[in-house]
């Protein structure tokens, strides 16, 4: 354990004497189940409400080219729900969902990008499915698997042949762009359900303003009355401060009607949660789930324990650190990924390090915007790190980025420890 302490030491002091290199030696990789918790994968799906929904031409018009320009009589875009897979788009197989027992897609998205069975009947996973056993007999399967910007697995865009087969290069290319349109649809639709609720409430809460309101505006009309009538009246002082208590009223619910309306209609959605909590919490969750991904790049993910006790959103974190962990991934093409923190003064420092290729300052900005991506074939849809940079906001902590192209690059967010109040 000393020698480990050692280790981190030595590794941030690298980081201090040079601030644009990185740690050589790192602590091991940490182990964990590849699956993720299913009930956290069932729940985003659930925020997308796409299941059980008609059927949509923008999504069939996905299944119609992979099924033409693959050649095959069966196309799916898989969505799995918690008993059972239901297709939000199907060419060639006559239903809409089946059991979680006949799901292929289920074991599909244990991987991170590409699952393909070339026999599955040869497969002991798959050779008593009722798909592969009856009809539609189904040999081959091949699915890109459809994956958030937080990387949370939903489903697969996925083919099946009657006779066994396997994929060339460009075929999984074309499928797994077609799987990055299907995620494109699933965001727009999510973000033109929440603006059209967005709409609705702060129509509401305008016809509940606009009621409310005519009160204190009364009282100014009768109070500006009173004084042009009578400026001499007894009763002018009292009319006066009604009118004084009745702007007060008016100012301060403009104020939170320009607070609701700027927050997306509901300043309580907006507010995070803050509550103590130790790191470790994260990071114990964080490792598992996206070693697999790192190992199938061929990098090493190090996640350093921490003890470090934090005042912050649990969610909130767990969003910046995913998006910045399948960031630092993404674009790291030998090397590893570091996950650890650093104690300073005015707080906790929460850092991802990564030896990938490195970001210009010209695009150290940019790159917080949604839909920039340094590589435009890059996997995903450039949304990571404006939700990072969004959720850094929420939490008002500082969100900083250093980088050297060729080298790597460091992201950071500093968090006030447990014990200081939240303001």
């Amino acid at each position: 354990m000393q020698a480990f302490r050692d280790q981190w030491r030595a590794a941030n002091m690298v980081i201090r004497l040079h601030p644009q290199t990185y740690p050589a030696h790192l602590p091991p990789i940490m182990t964990g189940s590849d699956q993720e918790p299913i009930r956290d994968r069932v729940t985003v799906l659930g925020e997308y409400r796409v299941l059980d929904t008609p059927v949509e031409p923008a999504f069939d018009d996905i299944t119609r080219s992979a099924m033409f320009a693959l050649d095959v009589p069966i196309a799916l875009i898989s969505l799995v729900d918690e008993s059972r897979q239901w297709f939000k788009s199907e060419q060639g197989l006559a239903c809409r969902e089946t059991p979680i027992s006949a799901s292929v897609c289920a074991h599909a998205i244990r991987q991170y990008e590409f699952f393909e069975i070339s026999d599955l009947a040869a497969d002991p996973r798959f050779a008593q499915n009722p798909l592969v056993t009856g009809e539609p007999f189904v040999r081959f399967y091949g699915g890109a698997v459809l994956r958030t910007s937080e990387g949370i697995a939903l489903g697969t865009v996925c083919v099946l042949d009657r006779k066994p087969r396997q994929l060339t290069d460009d075929q999984r290319g074309f499928l797994k762009g077609l799987a990055r349109q299907t995620m494109a649809l699933l965001e727009l639709r999510k973000a033109l359900r929440l603006s059209l609720e967005i709409a609705e409430r702060q129509a509401h809460l305008m016809a509940v303003a606009g009621h409310d309101l005519r009160q204190p505006l009364s009282i100014i009309s009768n109070a500006i009355a009173t004084g042009l009538a009578a400026p001499t009246h007894p009763s002018m002082p009292r009319q006066l401060g009604l009118a004084q208590r009745a702007v007060d009223s008016l100012v301060e619910q403009l104020d939170g009607l320009v607070t609701a309306a700027t927050s997306g209609g509901s300043t309580e959605e907006a507010a995070p949660l803050r509550v103590p909590f130790q790191m470790a919490e994260l990071f114990d969750a964080l490792g598992p789930s996206w070693a697999l991904h790192a190992a199938s790049k061929g990098l090493q993910l190090d996640v350093v324990p921490s003890s470090a006790e934090v005042l912050s959103d649990r969610r909130l974190m767990s969003s910046i650190l995913g998006n910045l962990v399948g960031n630092a991934i993404k674009y790291t093409r030998t090397g590893r990924i570091l996950i650890g923190c650093r104690r300073r003064r005015k707080g906790l420092e929460v850092c991802v390090y990564d030896t990938g290729v490195g970001i210009a300052p010209s695009q150290q900005e940019a790159i917080f915007s949604p839909f920039k991506q340094l590589n435009p074939e890059s996997e995903g849809l450039g949304l990571g790190l404006a939700l990072v940079k969004q959720a850094a906001l929420q939490l008002q902590v500082p969100l900083e980025v250093s980088s050297v192209l060729g080298r790597g690059t460091k992201f950071s967010v500093q968090l006030p420890y447990g014990g200081q109040a939240a303001e």
